[in-house]
């Protein structure tokens, strides 16, 4: 049997209706939406006195490693990369709020992924996700629809900050936000018209409309992958252990669980993922394939790894298998290598796909029945709270936790649904401990 035969019946080409042509795509769609954290990762780290040069460098291999194991071993179109918001408690709260060193820090990172990976082992982290309500899974989804297209708003300028009201409209005349816009209407135009890869031609569309306009300002800068060495095994365990740092191993462990679940009951519902019983299938292989690329990130020199959202974006231009998360983990390994070019990207180019990306993640909502109290009001809390707190953990747990908080109150509480009500006292110990600091 060719090489070509077997890989298509390894993934399931026939199975998810998919081809190659698509999977690379959907591949190449997923790393132009995320390529961005190549240097936004590096600018945060950089404050904590790490290499810029080598974090970039372990930014690329991480996300490399992680996309390319969970495409391979788990099959699915997710890849992975240092979390945001995870890097900036790495850098603002444990480095410098606590004054811990970042070798100590990366330590604390070390351990967040060798428990993970215990948690895999002993079924917790599966037995975790299947305590999750299916009902709230359309709210998941939605609110992560919400939160990447507030993101992409923002990082268009179409949506600015604001003292008075939060936020506001932006200046639409100004050049980038009208780049935007004109990428929103470009890739809009070519959704309606069932234009394939039409996701990825408003994207590079747009930039080329920057190039003629002159609004991409790119200056390379000397970069070279033997930086790598400045923070790869630089990790303090001892000094992680013997500060007792539990507070930070628990946030590393709590975010990025959280994070991970909502974003996996986001992708695989959108992308039709789920097995008729509502779970996630082959789920043990992708909590693996996460916990080891968060270990091999803090052994190279980087934050916590998790799966991104942005995959939503190759999902949505047709990617269905490992495939798709295993390019997106090649073009990572090449911008290793290419990392300053990779700065041409802009964000105006990149933020009209997430918006519409957040769009589409919307249809699920109608599968919510909002004439049942009992689940309309967790959904409704779940729904807003992901983007209103800036975080899918945050708002997965409020969800949660009102969820059960009705089931105990109403009487509707059952003891097979046991792991869900330890989640919601979890929650809400955290919440009141946070609530202090």
């Amino acid at each position: 049997m060719p090489l070509r035969t077997r890989l298509e019946r390894y993934f399931g080409f026939a199975h998810l209706h998919t081809s190659w042509r698509t999977e690379i795509l959907a591949g190449l769609t997923t790393f132009i939406t995320m390529a961005y954290i190549i240097f936004v990762n590096p600018a945060i780290l950089s404050q904590t006195g790490m290499p810029i040069a080598s974090v970039t460098a372990a930014t690329c291999l991480c996300a490399a490693f992680g996309s390319i194991l969970m495409g391979s071993i788990a099959n699915y179109p997710l890849a992975l990369a240092p979390g945001m918001g995870l890097n900036a408690y790495f850098t603002y709260t444990v480095v410098k709020g606590m004054g811990i060193p970042w070798q100590t820090a990366l330590g604390a990172v070390f351990l967040s992924g060798f428990i993970f990976l215990l948690l895999t082992y002993a079924g917790i982290r599966q037995r975790l996700v299947a305590a999750i309500p299916h009902q709230l899974h359309a709210a998941v989804g939605g609110g992560i629809g919400l939160f990447i297209a507030f993101v992409g708003f923002r990082n268009s300028g179409i949506i600015v900050s604001s003292e008075a009201h939060t936020v506001t409209l932006g200046n639409l005349r100004a050049p980038e936000t009208a780049l935007a816009i004109f990428g929103l209407l470009l890739i809009a135009v070519l959704q309606v018209l069932q234009v394939r890869a039409f996701m990825l031609i408003g994207v590079l569309g747009t930039m080329l409309a920057g190039l003629v306009f002159h609004q991409i300002h790119w200056q390379p800068t000397p970069y070279s992958l033997t930086a790598l060495h400045a923070t790869a095994f630089h990790l303090d365990l001892r000094g992680a252990l013997h500060h007792g740092i539990i507070e930070i191993v628990f946030v590393f462990l709590f975010v990025d669980l959280f994070d991970n679940i909502g974003t996996l009951v986001a992708v695989t519902e959108r992308a039709n993922l789920m097995a008729p019983d509502h779970s996630i299938p082959r789920l043990n292989r992708i909590f693996f394939a996460d916990a080891s690329a968060t270990i091999v990130g803090s052994l190279a020199g980087t934050s916590t790894v998790t799966s991104y959202i942005e995959s939503s974006a190759g999902v949505e231009a047709g990617g269905r298998t490992g495939v798709t998360a295993i390019v997106t983990g090649l073009l990572f390994f090449l911008a290793i290598f290419i990392a300053p070019l990779i700065g041409a990207i802009p964000t105006f180019a990149t933020a009209p796909a997430l918006i519409l990306v957040g769009a589409l993640m919307l249809t699920g909502l109608g599968k919510i029945d909002w004439h049942e109290p009992h689940i309309a009001i967790p959904s409704f809390f779940t729904l807003t709270m992901i983007p209103l707190t800036w975080s899918i953990a945050d708002g997965l747990s409020f969800g949660l936790t009102s969820y059960a908080l009705i089931q105990i109150f109403t009487g509707r509480a059952q003891r097979k649904d046991w792991m869900l009500y330890l989640l919601a006292a979890l929650f809400l110990f955290r919440f009141l401990y946070l609530s202090r600091h």
